[in-house]
């Protein structure tokens, strides 16, 4: 099974279950398999269904029209779960033990994802995850009516600019006010990334380098307070590209 990433096993469930049995470790380092049955109309995701089996069925569900036979909770139920949260923000998972306290919370309940910047020293419960970042943080503000490839445009001149592409990039963050921006959505579903939107008192709470026309509403700023919010530092300050400003950090 080590041999490959992915696993499509065109045969009964049981047959399935029964041949990988023995070959399994734990489900950080199992290969995700998913059964079809022979007559291609379902897919079952058998081992690893946050760990690629879920999204492998869902493939095979638009590719080939199978029914995805989905039975984790989280994602059966349409709720966030911490490695689906994990892989959205590019970050690792430190202390992977957590995952079951914090999956079964998901189900419940919405799990806030908190930035604690430090430095710092840090206790916490069997039932805190704790996630390590990776790749860049972009933060953007943009005009009223923004396009996307006015947002993708302002993305790729910054991360020039910073010596970096799109494979850097992480998430993006920005206010809440521009949850309902489609020109960011759509630019975000483009790069296959997440979108970060804070509130306003994580805005408030940063100390940007530049100064920011966002006074008039209230906010130190959007680009960099956003940027600051989640990454370690600034690489690249605010910048103004037409009706997109961007930020970088990581």
């Amino acid at each position: 099974m080590e041999r490959f990433d992915l696993l499509v096993a065109v045969m009964a469930t049981g047959i399935v279950v029964r041949a990988v049995c023995p070959l399994l470790k734990d489900k950080w380092q199992d290969r995700p398999v998913v059964a079809v049955d022979s007559g291609l109309s379902c897919a079952v995701p058998v081992v690893g269904g946050h760990h690629g089996a879920n999204d492998l069925a869902l493939a095979l569900s638009s590719a080939l029209g199978l029914y995805p036979a989905i039975t984790t909770a989280t994602d059966s139920l349409g709720r966030a779960s911490l490695e689906g949260t994990a892989a959205r923000l590019n970050a690792e998972i430190v202390n992977r033990e957590a995952s079951k306290e914090v999956n079964l919370a998901c189900i419940r309940q919405e799990v806030p994802v908190l930035r604690l910047k430090g430095p710092k020293i840090v206790i916490v419960d069997r039932d805190v995850a704790v996630l390590k970042m990776k790749g860049l943080v972009a933060g953007l503000g943009a005009r009223r009516g923004v396009r996307e490839d006015e947002v993708l445009g302002a993305l790729d001149l910054a991360l020039k600019e910073a010596g970096c592409s799109r494979e850097d990039l992480a998430l993006l963050a920005t206010a809440w006010l521009k949850k309902d921006e489609e020109g960011i959505r759509r630019a975000a579903e483009s790069l296959g990334k997440e979108v970060v939107y804070l509130p306003r008192e994580v805005l408030n709470a940063q100390s940007p380098t530049t100064a920011s026309r966002a006074g008039d509403l209230g906010l130190t700023g959007v680009a960099e307070p956003a940027v600051l919010a989640l990454a370690d530092r600034l690489i690249l300050p605010k910048r103004a590209y037409g009706r997109v400003t961007v930020a970088l950090g990581q």
